[in-house]
């Protein structure tokens, strides 16, 4: 396929971004840290080396990025990171960025946590106009939730979900399926979720960056196996709810609530894909498991125009690919991208 022809960039008029496959890039996931209080065991090495703080985009320079896609369509914008909630002064930049909800040229901000830092920052995030927020966690076991994290204390997530509840944001928990580990606990997660009015997602095992002692084909769990023991559970219905993201949802009967599935390698989701990532170093990133990348951050910082920065999204954005090359088994046993999750935003 021949790539999609650069239009130069017009302020006057910018032009969405769209794919050579017509897909809308309408959503933008970013980074703002790779660094994290947490060592989960399917995400990272135990002892990681984290990049030198002069490497990160400023927050500054994090708010004209975001900005920029948001000129070009995007509607949901989503802070990730590492632990997004460790980056000194983040908050402010949930104030910067507030402005386009106000404006109304920004649908939704939104947040991914592993939950550590939420109770000190629930009530700001809240005032910033931030409505959800996804917390991950595997498990409601803290002597497993300790060994999945290495360093986590799952009482301090616990309040930082609460907090987040009573700040009135809407939560959405997280759980990466692991075999032998927390397969027997999806029921458990569910009705806990449910509980508290909060959907609940599990997500495929992802071969991203080395681990330490193990391999992912001995972590990997098929969602197709958490959907049949959810069903003997409960009575399951698909529904057609979308959150924005790659989730499949059903809802539960007993419950009322949602349960979502990510199926990055047992059904890829990758035909609808509205999504690219920048990393906290201002690499954008058009597909999760792929390698290919652009620089946006030399043009955020030699061009105080944004022009350059406009025309490297572009040409980036004509060479997203269909799909993702994502493969677990016992013959591929380097992960399909060497990098880790942490450094691509999570």
């Amino acid at each position: 396929m021949n790539p999609r022809p650069i239009i130069a960039y017009d302020p006057a008029r910018p032009a969405a971004l769209v794919d050579p496959f017509g897909r809308a890039i309408s959503y933008l996931r970013v980074s703002v840290t790779d660094r994290c209080d947490f060592r989960c065991v399917y995400c990272m090495s135990e002892h990681m080396e984290f990049l030198p703080r002069r490497d990160l985009l400023t927050l500054e320079e994090l708010d004209r990025l975001c900005t920029a896609f948001i000129e070009r369509g995007t509607r949901k914008l989503r802070i990730t990171g590492g632990e997004p909630l460790m980056r000194r002064d983040i908050s402010s930049l949930f104030r910067r960025l507030s402005r386009h909800l106000a404006s109304g040229l920004l649908d939704e901000l939104t947040l991914t946590t592993n939950g550590s830092q939420l109770e000190r920052h629930a009530p700001a995030l809240a005032d910033c106009g931030v409505k959800r927020v996804n917390v991950s966690l595997d498990t409601l076991d803290p002597e497993r939730f300790r060994a999945l994290t290495r360093t986590g204390d799952h009482a301090r997530v616990l309040a930082g979900i609460e907090a987040a509840l009573a700040a009135g944001l809407q939560v959405k928990l997280n759980a990466v399926a692991l075999k032998g580990v927390n397969e027997t606990e999806v029921v458990e997660l569910t009705r806990f979720a449910h509980e508290r009015g909060m959907d609940m997602t599990f997500i495929e095992v992802m071969p991203l960056g080395e681990i330490d002692g193990a391999e992912r084909i001995d972590q990997y769990l098929p969602l197709s196996n958490v959907r049949e023991r959810l069903a003997e559970c409960f009575t399951l219905t698909e529904i057609d709810y979308r959150s924005g993201g790659p989730a499949r949802y059903m809802r539960v009967a007993e419950t009322g609530g949602r349960v979502g599935f990510i199926t990055p390698l047992s059904h890829n989701f990758c035909e609808s894909c509205n999504r690219v990532r920048v990393t906290c170093t201002g690499t954008l990133f058009m597909c999760l498991g792929q390698e290919d990348a652009a620089d946006l951050r030399a043009p955020l910082r030699d061009d105080p125009s944004d022009a350059s920065l406009h025309a490297a999204i572009d040409a980036a954005i004509a060479r997203k690919p269909k799909g993702h090359d994502f493969v677990i088994d016992r013959e591929s046993r380097a992960p399909a991208v060497a990098r880790h999750m942490s450094t691509t935003g999570g």
